[in-house]
């Protein structure tokens, strides 16, 4: 025994200078190598950095040139079985969408009207949401159907519809049972991850371009580009919602002796299905994020408005088709949240209650066939009235107040931005881009080892090595300064306002909207305000990056703080815990995974906004990845650009996920070595008591 106690006995007699640096090795480790990457950055600045001139074209990127040639010269010779089996699948995707678009938006000749108008498209849009979510949502969903038509924009909200539809379908067609493989497969999830940042990290610009020419432009184009960037979130968060069910649980369920598919419907579908739900409005939110973008390509939709008030400068045009499209986001989301929980208040309803249902379900059925035989032979009920408009004074208003912006708020905004850009973002960017390229590279190898281990250190260095041949080094860097910074501010605003929401459902359904509003709003449309701010620079793509992202981030750790166990928080409570050790010893630590996630969704969507940002003044890759686009003398270096991005990605996403499983894997290795000494020692778990003994 005497052996025993001797350990921790000459532990507590270590200074304490010694104990905080054995107990935060790693912290320690990481301020070292910044202090000596700091040194050495005072000695060579402006050495080796790499740089390169904005129209300088390189072997590499004459490579990539040559490749984008073979495809285009590929898709019209149809000589690639690959190229023309992608051409199949556009072919029937065109299809399937005319196809519904005859019905509730384009009339097919000789017919001068659609066969369903807007009162049969509302009577059925009622209908549906009355069956599968309940008469509440009657009153979000209807009056949302309404709001597309009184602000001018019916035709383009359904075309947006049906775009986002078929896309979401397809991506959760496809993504959900890859995301349950890779719930219950380390091997599939590895195959499967780097796939998935490719296709969510790849700027939307630089798959616009083989795309445009594989399939040409319109609907085809503009539901695949959606589909690529919609389905990671489903896939992810599938496979998140799989991984984290409780072990007591499956533990249980497989002593029960059940096959592998009855635990897949019996107990992990049904355990999991909020996460999924979770998942499935993510793409939802992506699908309707990639509006404008697909309007490049002239996808049909909200898109289109968008982009014409964005080439005008008319902030109030697109504002107004903006809101449409938020409208849309919190309705669908709202839906099928309700829809989540329709089964289960089904199963316990008694049986007047379901008789009384479906008699309304009947009478909603003749009703909604009266109104598609209204609105397909009558011209009052098929076109949308002009009246009420309600997009025109909004129309006015805004332009208004961005005339205001500019003239008396401006410069306000202006002085904050030189002053966190002189004092804040210049020394970062210097250190990390101005170093030569060698050290910057050997820091964040040694950053990544120290964090997440050899895993980490491998995946560093080989996209660093990617980005090295890649020639677009010293872009790489200026570009990854800006999203390391949004992206500390994103998880900040996750932590805090995703407790929040966690912990309160009525803080919870008023921010939700705001969030909602924020994801869906088109990255263009709250652009022109904060360029109006701010100017064309890398801090306005900042703002928009943070707004971007923070949403999706808050809601996933808002979720993880809600999946806390009841049983868990009430044990807490008894035993006299305060709201703030709560938080931060009990919810924050058993939501670990909803954290990670919530910080490598906002990353990735961070990066998803370096176009945007180029658009905005940002330079670097986005400038690249945009001159390219616009330019095909430099589309091999716009696809560069476009790689090293992802590369960045994977790099970033590879050090925060191995990071954290290695901080848990030291947790739980240190809660199982306290357990043994207080079983050794028979004293109680309280940290005095094992200084008694």
């Amino acid at each position: 025994m005497t052996a025993v106690v001797t350990a921790p006995r000459a532990a507590r007699h270590r200074p304490a200078v010694v104990e905080m640096v054995i107990e935060h090795a790693r912290l320690w480790a990481l301020f070292l190598v910044v202090v000596v990457w700091v040194a050495i950055w005072a000695v060579t600045q402006g050495q080796d950095t790499l740089a390169l001139s904005a129209s300088a074209i390189t072997d590499t990127h004459r490579q990539l040139q040559d490749a984008s040639n073979w495809v285009e010269d590929a898709a019209s010779s149809g000589s690639s079985v690959w190229v023309n089996a992608a051409n199949n699948f556009a072919d029937w995707i065109n299809s399937v969408f005319e196809w519904l678009q005859h019905i509730f938006t384009v009339p097919e000749f000789p017919r001068p009207l659609p066969q369903i108008g807007w009162l049969g498209t509302i009577a059925l849009a009622a209908l549906v949401t009355f069956a599968v979510a309940g008469w509440r949502s009657l009153l979000l969903v209807v009056p949302s159907f309404l709001a597309f038509g009184f602000l001018g924009y019916w035709t383009d909200s359904i075309d947006l519809l049906l775009v986002t539809g078929i896309a979401v379908v397809i991506a959760a067609a496809v993504g959900i049972p890859l995301g349950l493989w890779m719930g219950h497969s380390k091997v599939v999830t590895a195959i499967v991850t780097p796939v998935l940042d490719f296709m969510q990290t790849m700027p939307s610009f630089v798959y616009l371009l083989p795309i445009s020419i594989l399939f040409g432009i319109g609907a085809a184009a503009a539901i695949i580009v959606t589909l690529i960037y919609a389905t990671p979130p489903v896939v992810r968060i599938t496979a998140h919602g799989i991984r984290t069910l409780p072990a007591g649980v499956m533990e249980a369920t497989a002593s029960m002796g059940q096959s592998r598919r009855q635990r897949l419907t019996k107990v992990e579908l049904p355990l999991a299905k909020r996460t999924i739900i979770v998942g499935i409005n993510q793409t939802m939110m992506a699908a309707l994020s990639m509006a404008t973008i697909a309007a490049f390509i002239d996808g049909p939709g909200l898109g289109q408005p968008v982009l014409d008030g964005l080439k005008r400068g008319q902030l109030g045009t697109s504002f107004v088709a903006g809101i449409a499209i938020v409208i849309m986001a919190i309705m669908l989301d709202r839906t099928t949240t309700a829809a989540s929980v329709r089964s289960e208040q089904a199963s316990r309803a008694d049986q007047a209650h379901t008789a009384l249902r479906r008699g309304a379900l009947g009478a909603g059925a003749i009703g909604t066939l009266v109104a598609l035989y209204l609105s397909h032979n009558y011209v009052w009920a098929n076109e949308f009235p002009s009246s009420p408009d309600l997009g025109t004074p909004i129309r006015n208003k805004v332009d208004d107040f961005g005339q205001w912006l500019l003239t008396d708020v401006s410069s306000l905004t202006t002085s904050i931005e030189t002053t966190f850009t002189e004092k804040f973002l210049n020394p970062v960017q210097s250190l990390i881009a101005e170093s030569p390229w060698y050290v910057t590279a050997a820091a964040f190898a040694l950053i990544a080892v120290i964090v997440g281990g050899m895993r980490a250190f491998l995946f560093t260095v080989v996209c660093l090595a990617g980005i090295y041949y890649l020639d677009l080094w010293n872009f790489a860097m200026i570009t990854l300064t800006s999203v390391l910074v949004a992206t500390a501010i994103v998880v900040l605003l996750a932590v805090v306002v995703g407790v929040w929401m966690g912990r309160s459902r009525v803080v919870d359904r008023i921010i939700r909207p705001f969030l909602d509003a924020g994801q869906t709003m088109p990255p263009f449309v709250f652009l022109i305000p904060i360029f109006i701010l701010f100017g064309p620079n890398r801090f306005t793509a900042m703002v928009a990056g943070i707004i971007y992202a923070a949403p999706v981030a808050i809601k996933l750790v808002a979720d993880g703080i809600r999946g806390v166990s009841t049983e868990t928080v009430e044990a807490a409570e008894s035993s006299g815990t305060n709201k703030w050790q709560m938080i931060t010893k009990v919810q924050l630590p058993m939501s670990r995974g909803s954290l990670l996630l919530a910080t490598n969704q906002g990353l990735l969507y961070v990066l998803s906004m370096v176009v945007i940002g180029g658009m905005a003044g940002a330079g670097a890759l986005g400038f690249d990845i945009v001159h390219g686009f616009r330019n095909s003398s430099y589309v091999g270096r716009g696809l560069a650009a476009g790689i090293s991005v992802v590369l960045l990605g994977i790099m970033l996403d590879r050090i925060t996920t191995y990071g954290a499983e290695r901080a848990q894997r030291s947790q739980d290795s240190s809660g199982r070595t306290a357990a043994r000494w207080r079983k050794v020692l028979r004293l109680s778990p309280a940290p005095q008591g094992l200084a008694h003994g």
